[in-house]
């Protein structure tokens, strides 16, 4: 009852930038001493080594203990929360802060095993920046159950001086793949990134955009999706070992292309070229690059469950990481290069300027395409999955 009459008051008050209220900093007291187990993708050693940071920033400034439960796939840590649901443990959940968007976020918040209406009473989401889709995730609404803490937007990654002109539309990587057979490839569907480059191929490609935006209908996904099989149809032959096979990861696909086995590589982060470069894994003529009529990107979140054991001190953490210094700091590409969340015109002259800085400047502007609905993911895969994953 204590930490619900908190959580009323945070809603309640605004938040001044020259002193946090009283609920605020009562909030801060119960969580000093907690320890908050973070459960979080482990894929990268910058991301890796950002959370290490965060880690002892937490711990000095506000007495609570991170660990991070380093994770293959959000889905791992969404099956523990609804296994403990399951078996009565509506308290001391083995979860207390969750990095995750989309499809995992859609399976917590319908079953009710979130915690809503906390986010935006965090001090710092004042700076956030409420034109990104901070509300909504996947066509979603977030209804507070979400802190934002990063976005990302799909791009490709070449180098220049192997690829003077790089394919800016996927009729455009149709031809740039028959130019330079065995030279391109994706990650194998159900990696998050290589099932979002499957989102993005549909939504370029599809007559039915509209339909996105809702889940899938039965009666018409074959319809909707009937460009994008087509496409890859003609596509797969040209790919590396003739669409056979795919690489595991993104992660391995840049270590394809540093070795010239590939022409081109796939991330979710505009910045990660510059963090690849600035680890001297790709020389300084590779760029990131998208389709001219755009990309899609997302916002990702850290959430809190229901049955969350230190629920004041995830909420402090998940207000630190979208705090000014975090967001300069993950912005950083010798760091991790993660887009912020936050409106540099909001913040204080210096860390706007700090923060405006870590845009990388060999950046091309990209439109922002909006991911479909969160269903999609499970279908795409499924269907993919049966079309050519046997192979």
């Amino acid at each position: 009852m204590r930490l619900r009459s908190l959580l009323l008051l945070l809603i309640a008050l605004s938040f001044s930038a020259l002193a946090q209220p009283t609920g605020w900093n009562d909030l801060r007291q119960q969580a000093s001493g907690q320890t908050v187990w973070f459960n979080a993708w482990g894929g990268d050693p910058a991301v890796n080594s950002y959370l290490d940071w965060t880690s002892a920033q937490v711990k000095d400034r506000y007495g609570i203990t991170l660990k991070i439960v380093h994770l293959a796939d959000a889905a791992e840590a969404v099956k523990r929360i609804q296994s403990e649901d399951a078996a009565g443990r509506k308290t001391n959940g083995s979860v207390d802060l969750l990095w995750v968007n989309g499809e995992n976020f859609r399976t917590l918040k319908t079953a009710g095993l979130l915690s809503e209406g906390w986010a935006e009473a965090l001090p710092d989401w004042r700076y956030v920046d409420v034109r990104k889709p901070v509300r909504e995730d996947f066509s979603q609404p977030v209804d507070g159950a979400e802190a934002p803490w990063g976005s990302a937007q799909l791009m490709l990654i070449g180098d220049a001086q192997r690829t003077p002109e790089f394919p800016r539309s996927a009729e455009a990587l149709l031809t740039f793949a028959r130019a330079n057979p065995g030279k391109v490839s994706y990650p194998r569907p159900p990696d998050f990134t290589g099932t979002a480059f499957i989102e993005q191929l549909l939504i370029v490609l599809t007559d039915e955009a509209q339909a996105l935006r809702q889940a899938p209908d039965p009666s018409s996904f074959d319809k909707v999706t009937a460009p994008l099989w087509r496409y890859l149809d003609q596509l797969h032959p040209y790919l590396w070992r003739k669409g056979k096979s795919f690489p595991a990861t993104p992660a391995r696909m840049d270590r394809m292309l540093a070795d010239s086995e590939l022409l081109l590589s796939v991330t979710f982060n505009p910045a990660h070229v510059d963090n690849l470069i600035a680890r001297k894994q790709l020389p300084a003529s590779a760029r990131a690059f998208g389709f001219e009529k755009g990309m899609l990107g997302n916002v990702h979140f850290v959430a809190i469950p229901a049955n969350a054991k230190s629920k004041a001190a995830a909420m402090v953490v998940a207000n630190f990481l979208m705090s000014p210094e975090a967001q300069i700091r993950k912005a950083d590409p010798t760091v991790w290069g993660d887009p912020t969340i936050l409106d540099s015109r909001l913040l204080p002259a210096p860390l706007g300027t700090r923060l405006a800085a870590h845009v990388p400047a060999s950046l091309e502007p990209v439109p922002f395409l909006a991911e479909p609905h969160a269903a999609w993911v499970a279908a795409l895969e499924k269907a993919w999955l049966a079309r050519y994953g046997a192979r």
